[in-house]
């Protein structure tokens, strides 16, 4: 385009002069379409509600509401980045690993390198990457779906429960299974070859003992009749085993019916969702406990330094040449966006069902739980799932309003992450020297068109779609049946709906969970310990007890082969090839994951577009996954479930 289009100069001298030709693509317009990009890539969390109150609840919300509380809750968090950006973006510290997979790539791009004999640049390695990952996705995307979890155990012993919930990927404790699907790898824990060995580890050994420890001893003890359900569900269950039926209490109101909620009996959870709850609670707390004792002196520093111009690494100080963004226009996104929040959720409250006291909460957590998440994000690679705090805190406080719940925490926690989302954005410019300004005009204006974009094609996909995230009705194999959809509205029945009093306080049947917290809180101190007791074994350290906990708490909807396959590449990447292969691993590591999403996206799009949209799908032996049916049948006698076999 700069050798086509006209070099005139519009106006010149003048205030408004320009050109329709700048010269030639260079690296930073590149990195500025990326963050444009980024700052709407991920699915905003709050079409989650959309979904819920829509299609899982059958109320009514309409366009308007649904399109106010999305853009609140994404500029939210863009107010929560531009606060704690001294904290999270100028420390060299606060790393971000995700971002030199991002870096090596628009490097191998667009700097010029010498081919050495007998092997490739990074950019012919890119493009080769590329092309092979484009198009070896038609097979599990298309072609041959049952690679996504290949479970031996099942084929080998077809009939037995027991082969079937050791080792099913996908409904199961995934023994022995794994997957050749490079969207279900990086699905839940990102790229395993961005992840830092020490953050592998951690991951590794925070799912080992969660899915071959804690969960089994939990159900072949029975606990909390852990047998009268599947061990591994997101499902919602009455005592003897069958789907709790959620619509029966509920009234016109939209509020819990207290009478039938009686004469339905307890709400019960699979075994591994409740252990799941459990490991969140000692996630939050090990995450806070965490940062003070190993972070907390550095930040207090920082904080005695705000207005002073020390410590600055290379990249800061080169950043301080450009015109900086004001703090006050960060402060003044964030305060009228809460005004914004409190009129939507008061003046829509009969379909939100949020008072205004709720925002402003929701507002306190946000901004209490951005710095510790920030840290833990920034130097492992992995952000803690803290959703659990708000549900928890809202749910005791206003319970049997199920609406309210998700908004909560969609405003408490949502707008956090999505401030960590920017926060990483701004470290890639900080690395690549954008100008704040420009950046700062890139992520808003990415932020208020992927609003528009994402809840417009979902509420197509919504009105569209026949029987969209319906299991029973959809066919075997279809992509609509919504697993994180499934999830939320799981959660705003346990934590809305019934209440956490009825669950997990003194009127329900999993109190005994509540002791995660203290777990969680303890763990952290003891490595401290170790570490002051031992420092000449500096690995004491790298044990990070958030990773650990907060490994596994993506799961349900994620699932065991999502792990299995995750870590065995991130061994590969992490130990194998960074201590025997350095000089490739410098070279290509992080080009190849650039180059795995690429042509994973565009094959993706691609299928979608020439085969989903017309509804053209193949049946045969390898378009189901796992071919583990059994995984999911309960174990106590007299359990009567359809399809399974009755002890």
């Amino acid at each position: 385009m700069a050798a086509t289009l006209t070099d005139r100069v519009f106006f010149k001298d003048r205030k408004f002069e320009f050109t329709l030709n700048p010269g030639p693509f260079n690296v930073k317009e590149h990195v500025l379409v990326t963050i444009f990009a980024n700052s709407g890539a991920s699915n905003p969390y709050a079409i989650h509600i959309v979904s819920a109150v829509k299609i899982f609840y059958k109320k009514r919300m309409s366009f308007l509401v649904a399109l106010l509380v999305v853009f609140t809750t994404q500029v939210l968090g863009f107010g929560w980045a531009g606060v704690f950006r001294r904290y999270l973006v100028e420390p060299a510290a606060m790393w971000w690993p995700q971002n030199l997979v991002q870096v090596s790539l628009f490097r191998a791009l667009h700097e010029k390198e010498e081919r050495a004999k007998g092997r490739l640049t990074r950019n012919q390695f890119f493009l080769i990457a590329f092309v092979c990952s484009f198009s070896y996705y038609v097979l599990p995307g298309y072609l041959f779906p049952a690679l996504t979890s290949v479970s031996w155990l099942c084929w080998v012993f077809p009939t037995s429960i027991l082969a079937h919930q050791l080792g099913s990927g996908l409904r199961g404790l995934g023994v022995g299974a794994i997957g050749f699907d490079w969207s279900s790898i990086s699905a839940y824990l990102g790229s395993p070859l961005a992840s830092p060995w020490f953050a592998t580890v951690n991951i590794a050994a925070g799912f080992t003992i969660f899915m071959y420890i804690i969960v089994p001893i939990a159900y072949w003890l029975n606990l909390f009749k852990a047998k009268n359900f599947p061990i591994f569900s997101d499902g919602l269950f009455t005592s003897t085993g069958q789907n709790y039926n959620i619509s029966a209490i509920i009234d016109s109101n939209f509020h819990i019916d207290m009478e039938a909620y009686e004469r339905e009996g307890p709400l019960y959870l699979s075994t591994l969702f409740a252990m799941s709850y459990g490991v969140g609670f000692a996630c939050l707390t090990a995450t806070v406990v965490h940062v003070i004792l190993f972070h907390g002196r550095e930040i207090l520093q920082l904080s005695k330094s705000a207005f002073q111009e020390k410590k600055m690494d290379v990249h800061t100080k080169l950043m301080r040449k450009y015109k900086q963004v004001p703090e006050w226009w960060f402060i003044c996104i964030l305060v009228v966006n809460i005004a914004a929040t409190i009129f939507t959720c008061q003046y829509y409250n009969d379909q939100l069902q949020l008072p205004w006291w709720g925002v402003l909460l929701a507002c306190f957590l946000a901004i209490f739980f951005t710095l510790p998440v920030g840290v833990i994000a920034a130097t492992t690679n992995q952000t803690p799932a803290l959703n659990v705090i708000t549900e928890y805190i809202i749910g005791y406080i206003y319970p049997g309003y199920p609406v309210a719940n998700i908004c909560f925490k969609v405003y408490g926690y949502i707008s956090m992450k999505q401030g960590i989302t920017f926060l990483q954005d701004f470290k890639l410019g900080h690395y690549m020297k954008i100008p704040p300004r420009a950046m700062f005009i890139a992520q808003v204006g990415g932020t208020i068109i992927a609003a528009f974009a994402h809840l417009g094609t979902a509420w197509w996909l919504m009105d569209t779609v026949p029987d969209i995230c319906d299991r029973e009705l959809l066919p075997t194999g279809s992509p609509w049946t919504c697993p994180g959809d499934h999830v939320f509205y799981d959660a705003s029945v346990i934590w809305g709906l019934i209440g956490p009093r009825r669950i997990f306080g003194d009127l329900g049947y999993y109190s005994t969970i509540n002791w995660f917290f203290l777990a969680g809180a303890i763990s952290p101190v003891l490595v401290w310990l170790a570490a002051k007791a031992f420092p000449n074994k500096p690995w004491i350290k790298l044990i990070t007890m958030p990773v650990i906990f907060g490994a596994v708490v993506n799961m349900p909807p994620a699932t065991a082969v999502n792990y299995t396959s995750w870590i065995l590449i991130g061994f590969a990447s992490g130990f194998i090839a960074y201590r025997y292969y350095r000089g490739w691993w410098s070279c290509h590591n992080y080009v190849l994951s650039g180059a795995l999403d690429a042509g994973l996206a565009f094959m993706g799009v691609l299928l979608y577009l020439c085969l989903g949209m017309e509804h053209v799908s193949l049946s045969w032996w390898g378009s189901e996954s796992d071919r583990c049916p059994l995984a999911s049948c309960p174990t106590n006698p007299g359990i009567i479930v359809k399809g399974c076999p009755v002890f």
